[in-house]
């Protein structure tokens, strides 16, 4: 659905599948100060998506054994949102461009979720790494879209290596710096200053 236009109460919206939401320093949650959401959905509903720059200590191969030797660096657990954080959701990177591989859902070019009840060995082939997140960031109908309105998301574009970076806790200033003019001024804002 990425791209498409979907109608909203007579209005088109086009779809953020495959976007980025980087926190502004104005957006005072918590549970989002200074992350990285990659859209998994986005759909008149609502929007679904994970945290990409908030790793934990916990291990993959404590948690998901069989599929720890397809996990990138960190191979760790990430929390991917407040909503159910004993659920788990699964991103990966598809070694070539994307056939049909069953348990596979694409979300942007090479990158999708992945069904972790299916056999890991039989995806081995095919995947050239995963991120596991605990959790999830969902918006209901209309609220991600009013969010932004209120300055407390940039929107941009996904580079396909943004949800497999080495070193997660600099995407936040990364993806601001090259965004290139002022916006790249963003990722030099103190993180202790208050916004009012």
């Amino acid at each position: 659905m990425q791209g498409e236009d979907q109608a909203i109460g007579g209005c088109a919206m086009e779809s953020m599948t495959g976007r980025l939401l980087v926190a502004t320093p104005t957006l005072k949650d918590p549970n989002f100060d200074r992350t990285v959401v990659l859209l998994v959905a986005h759909e008149p509903g609502g929007a679904l998506g994970v945290v990409l720059n908030r790793a934990t200590e916990v291990p993959v191969v404590d948690v998901l054994g069989d599929w720890s030797y397809l996990a990138r660096d960190p191979a760790v657990l990430f929390e991917g949102g407040p909503v159910q954080p004993d659920s788990a959701i699964c991103l990966a990177r598809m070694r070539s461009p994307v056939k049909r591989l069953r348990g596979f859902h694409q979300v942007s070019g090479a990158v999708g979720t992945i069904d972790l009840s299916a056999d890991p060995e039989r995806m081995r082939e095919s995947i050239g790494g995963i991120r596991v997140f605990a959790g999830y960031s969902g918006w209901g109908a209309g609220q991600l879209e009013q969010e932004i309105e209120d300055g407390s998301w940039f929107v941009f574009d996904a580079l396909p290596g943004d949800a497999f970076v080495d070193r997660p806790d600099d995407l936040w200033p990364m993806v601001l710096r090259r965004q290139g003019g002022m916006t790249a001024a963003v990722a030099h804002f103190p993180p202790d200053v208050a916004l009012n």
